[in-house]
C-alpha cells in the first residue's frame, strides 16, 4: 500500500472527499458540507488525508487558535477514517502528522473531543499519547441544526 499525505485547504478540495466525511456523517448533504466549510476555512481549517492513488482513506480537520490558558494550539476536528482501512495505521499516520504540525505552528497542545460512548476513538486517543483534561459541556438549543 503506498500511502501519500496531502493538505487539503480548499472546499472543492475537501467537497471531492465527502464519501470519507460521510462515514463520520452519514447524512450530510453537499450544500450543508459545502455552506460549513465556507463558514470554517477563515477560521484556519484544513484538513489533512491519506491517499492510495485518489482514493481517500481517512481524514481529519484541524485549526489553530490561541486560548488563554494553552496559549496557541491545534485543534483536531472530524477525525475519520473509512472502516475497511482501520487498524492499518491510518489514523497513526494523522495523528503524527498533526503532531509536526502542531510543532511547526509552535503550539503548545493538541486537542480534540470524543463522543463520550465513542470507547473505540478514546482507546486510539489514549494510544497517541492524549489524555482528558477536563469536559466539554455542550447545551444543545435546536436538535434539529445537528449533523448527528
Amino acid at each position: 500500500m503506498a500511502l501519500q499525505i496531502k493538505e487539503l485547504t480548499t472546499i472543492d478540495d475537501m467537497v471531492a472527499q465527502i464519501s470519507t466525511i460521510r462515514f463520520l456523517y452519514p447524512n450530510i448533504s453537499l450544500e450543508k458540507y459545502k455552506s460549513f466549510l465556507s463558514e470554517m476555512l477563515p477560521h484556519n481549517y484544513i484538513q489533512i488525508a491519506v491517499f492510495e492513488d485518489d482514493i481517500c482513506l481517512g481524514l481529519t480537520g484541524c485549526w489553530s487558535a490561541t486560548k488563554l490558558w494553552t496559549g496557541k494550539y491545534l485543534e483536531i476536528d472530524n477525525f475519520v477514517v473509512n472502516p475497511e482501512y482501520r487498524s492499518k495505521g491510518i489514523g497513526k499516520m494523522l495523528t503524527d502528522y498533526i503532531d509536526k504540525k502542531a510543532t511547526e505552528l509552535n503550539c503548545s497542545s493538541i486537542v480534540l473531543d470524543a463522543f463520550t460512548g465513542n470507547f473505540g476513538a478514546h482507546r486510539f486517543y489514549y494510544n497517541q499519547g492524549y489524555a482528558p483534561r477536563g469536559f466539554h459541556f455542550v447545551k444543545i438549543l435546536d436538535e434539529k441544526k445537528l449533523t448527528v
